[in-house]
C-alpha cells in the first residue's frame, strides 16, 4: 500500500521503524523486514543505528531503489550548514547517495531560527535531488505555522507520537490543511508500554474495545491498531527486532474495520501524551552530538 506525497513521491504507508533498536539487533531487524515485504525504513542519527540500517538493506539484495530510507536531522546539527553537513552523515552511515525522505526530529522552539536554518538546508537538499522529500517530527500546529511563513517548501510528512489513547486531532487537522501527511510514531502503542517511560501506564495492547475488534476478526490487537492507522490515511512505523512480531505486524493487508469499529477506537483519546512535549526544551538531549560518519 503506497501514499503518495505532496510533492508526487510515493512511500510504502507501512514502515519498520528501529527507534531504541540495539545496533547489533538492527541489521537482523532490517534484514528480516526486507524478507517479510516491508519496502519502508525509519531511522534517525539520534538513534545510533543508521550504519546497522544501512547494512540490513545491503544485505537483503535489494536494489536501492525498492527501498524507501527515511532519517532525521538531530538537534545538535540544526542550523543551516549543520544541517547540510547531517546529510553527509546519514549518507555515510547508511552507505547510500540519495535519502528518499529527511526530517527535522524536533522542533526545537528554545532555538526556532536554528530549526528554521536548517529546513532551508533541507530545502537545498530537494532541489539538488540529495534527498526526494523533505519533512519535520513532533511539530505541533503552532510550529508549523511559524514554519510554513519563514519557509518554502511544504513538509511532506509530520511525524508524531498517535496511538488510539493519544490521537492529536488538531495535530491531524493542521497536516490535512497543509496537505502533509500524518505519520505515527509509537503506532501501537509502545510508549504506553515500555519500561523506562513512567509509572501507571495504561497499556493500549489490553485496551478491552481493541481486543474486541481483534477478536471479531481474527486479529492480534496490534494488527487492528496498525490497520486503523491505514484505513484513516496516516503511515505507520511500528518498530520490532523480534521476526515473528515484524511479520505479524505486516501482516495488516487482509482484512477491513468497519467504519462502527473505526468510531470506536477513535472513541478511546485520552488526549493524554506519553512521549516527551515537543514544547519542552530538552537542553541536555538536544546537546547530544551526532559521531561522524568516518571513524567511529
Amino acid at each position: 500500500m503506497e501514499l503518495t506525497l505532496n510533492n508526487g513521491v510515493t512511500m510504502p504507508a507501512l514502515g519498520l521503524g528501529v527507534f531504541q533498536s540495539p545496533p547489533e539487533e538492527t541489521t537482523a531487524a532490517v534484514q528480516t523486514a526486507l524478507a517479510t515485504g516491508y519496502r519502508h525504513i525509519d531511522t534517525a542519527a539520534a538513534y545510533g543505528n543508521e550504519r546497522e540500517v544501512g547494512e540490513g538493506i545491503r544485505r537483503s539484495g535489494l536494489p536501492r531503489q525498492d527501498v524507501f530510507i527515511e532519517t532525521k536531522v538531530w538537534v545538535s546539527d540544526y542550523g543551516y550548514d549543520e544541517a547540510l553537513h547531517a546529510w553527509d552523515k546519514a549518507v555515510g552511515k547508511l552507505g547510500v547517495e540519495q535519502l528518499d525522505l529527511f526530517i527535522l526530529h524536533q522542533p526545537a522552539p528554545d532555538r526556532f531560527e536554528k530549526t528554521l536554518a536548517a529546513y532551508k538546508a533541507l530545502e537545498t537538499l530537494v532541489e539538488d535531488g540529495r534527498v526526494r522529500a523533505i519533512g519535520v517530527s513532533n511539530f505541533m500546529p503552532h510550529h508549523l505555522e511559524q514554519l510554513l511563513q519563514a519557509t518554502d517548501v511544504l513538509p511532506a510528512v509530520n511525524q508524531v507520537e498517535l496511538h488510539p489513547y493519544f490521537q492529536q486531532p488538531a495535530v491531524q487537522a493542521a497536516n490535512a490543511e497543509y496537505d502533509i501527511l500524518t505519520q505515527a510514531w509509537s503506532p501501537i502503542g509502545g510508549i504506553t508500554f515500555y519500561p523506562g517511560w513512567g509509572e501507571n501506564r495504561k497499556n493500549v495492547m489490553r485496551d478491552p474495545v481493541i481486543a474486541g475488534v481483534a477478536h471479531a476478526h481474527g486479529k492480534t490487537p496490534a494488527q487492528v491498531m496498525l490497520r486503523w492507522h491505514l484505513q484513516q490515511g496516516r503511515s505507520a512505523i511500528p518498530k520490532s527486532t523480534n521476526p515473528a512480531r515484524i511479520a505479524e505486524n505486516f501482516d495488516v493487508f487482509g482484512f477491513e474495520l468497519s467504519p462502527e469499529e473505526l468510531k470506536a477506537i477513535d472513541a478511546l483519546d485520552t488526549g493524554v501524551r506519553s512521549g516527551p512535549d515537543p514544547d519542552v526544551p530538552r537542553p541536555e538531549r538536544f546537546a547530544m552530538v551526532i559521531p561522524e560518519a568516518e571513524g567511529e
